[in-house]
């Protein structure tokens, strides 16, 4: 039962919240002057051993961020060392020769913070973050970390283990599934395209080939650490000396560019029954070292990489084939690619692809409206100023920077290269890198439901068998 006084309360709050009656409804107020991002004074030297160093003090909070890059990864694994850098890393948390794994942990936690060590496929960082009076106690955790790992071998078969309960999960999954494959055919023969390991490639791995693949990859001369946030800039240099002025410079860095091949085929991976199909569709585009990759950016969030991009309005609000289609344009050293992602339901397998090409098609045509790329641009420029307001997004952008061999214009102009792209500058590189008739097209589904739907496509290609015909949509 509703009480009387509730009652007479909420009709009170309706009519105060109500607009009187024959008013004008209020339009909502401009949006603010996009602001340029602007890049905190920092300050780069290098050690004799080769090491590179940059101080960036940003922020008001009492914290900093400590990030040793290191340019290894997946990248530097041959095609029987699929996960060997991650199991490096993995490795490298369990102790040095003077901290034991439970050492690390304890003393990071005693500073307000943690420390990791992650691998990515052209770089792998040892990072931490802690409350400011620690700074140089961090640097010189971190410094102990990369540099005095005890590889310790009690510890190697359970993150064996781990890896491969890792690698059953992932390949249990459609998405994985369907980006290994996307990943396989555009890269041959490359480490970009050797996403998954087999469980019997992991459990081959033993303490001294993980100490030979440190050994082999890790020095001073591929690294750079990072520092941002709030510190005593001479105590923290000083401490950066005195942690690793004597490392050994190690090996050079080594470049190892990919050839991506792109070839209109469907690549069909069967999931019997599956209600849902899994598509990933694309190619190889320009990389941010290139002019056009900041205009690519834009049309990329306009077409598919954005809630309001055309092709999320198209299969998602105004079809419902899906909830979360997105685009990216997904970036490594000297190498990118453009794909489209989406769950469909299995029955519309080919009505998607059919949409996904129409708006592809639609922009190749005809340039967008400026009103339409302008809610574009001011979601990009916000979007990228709120990424870099904290002292690790700096140092994300700042190890950006550095991997591409791009300089310090490249962000402080960012938005206001956004803004310059023009509607014909979007078709235009619709035009040139968003080629439809080259794209690699990865389903994984039911087959004998989405066989048929995507055959209109290209030839298909069924995981296990020969390839069969297909038929080329006008």
């Amino acid at each position: 039962m509703i009480r009387p006084t509730l009652l007479l309360l909420g009709l009170a709050a309706a009519a105060l919240a109500a607009p009187a009656a024959g008013s004008a409804q209020q339009t909502p107020p401009a949006g603010g002057e996009p602001r340029e991002f602007s890049l905190p004074a920092a300050r780069t030297f290098s050690l004799d051993n080769g090491m590179d160093v940059t101080l960036a003090p940003y922020g008001t909070l009492p914290k900093v961020t400590v990030q040793l890059a290191l340019r290894t990864g997946n990248v530097n694994e041959g095609p029987d060392q699929i996960w060997l850098a991650d199991l490096m890393g993995d490795v490298m948390m369990e102790g040095t020769t003077t901290r034991s794994g439970e050492d690390i942990a304890r003393e990071a936690a005693e500073m307000g913070g943690q420390v990791n060590v992650s691998v990515g496929p052209d770089e792998s960082s040892v990072a931490g973050t802690v409350l400011s009076e620690f700074a140089p106690r961090l640097v010189e955790l971190v410094a102990d970390v990369a540099r005095n790992p005890s590889f310790p071998a009690s510890e190697v078969d359970r993150l064996k283990a781990d890896l491969v309960r890792n690698v059953s999960i992932a390949l249990s999954q459609p998405q994985q599934m369907t980006m290994s494959k996307f990943r396989e055919v555009m890269y041959p023969d490359h480490p970009y395209g050797r996403i998954f390991p087999t469980p019997e490639m992991i459990q081959s791995y033993t303490v001294d080939g993980v100490r030979a693949f440190y050994d082999a990859n890790v020095g001073a001369d591929r690294a750079h650490l990072y520092v941002s946030g709030m510190f005593d800039a001479a105590a923290v240099e000083a401490a950066i000396r005195a942690a690793f002025a004597d490392w050994a410079s190690g090996p050079a860095p080594v470049t190892n560019p990919p050839s991506p091949v792109s070839e209109r085929k469907v690549w069909l991976i069967d999931r019997p029954g599956a209600v849902q199909t899994t598509i990933h569709l694309g190619l190889p585009v320009a990389d941010p070292s290139s002019e056009d990759y900041v205009a690519l950016q834009v049309t990329n969030s306009l077409l598919g990489g954005s809630f309001n991009s055309r092709i999320t309005s198209n299969i998602r609000e105004n079809k419902g084939y899906t909830y979360s289609p997105f685009s990216q344009v997904s970036t490594r050293h000297r190498d990118a690619y453009w794909v489209q992602t989406a769950d469909v339901t299995t029955d519309v397998t080919g009505a998607s692809l059919h949409e996904i090409f129409h708006e592809i098609d639609r922009l190749q045509a005809e340039p967008p409206a400026a009103a339409e790329l302008e809610g574009i641009q001011n979601y990009m420029a916000g979007t990228f100023v709120l990424q870099n307001s904290t002292p690790g997004g700096i140092i994300g952008q700042l190890r950006f920077l550095n991997l591409h061999g791009l300089g310090r214009d490249y962000l402080e102009g960012f938005v206001s290269s956004v803004y310059g792209v023009t509607p014909e500058e979007v078709q235009r590189i619709a035009n040139e890198w968003l080629d439809d008739e080259r794209m690699i097209i990865v389903a994984t589904g039911d087959r004998a439901t989405i066989e048929e739907q995507v055959r209109p496509y290209g030839e298909v290609v069924v995981e296990g068998e020969h390839p069969s015909p297909g038929l080329r949509r006008e």
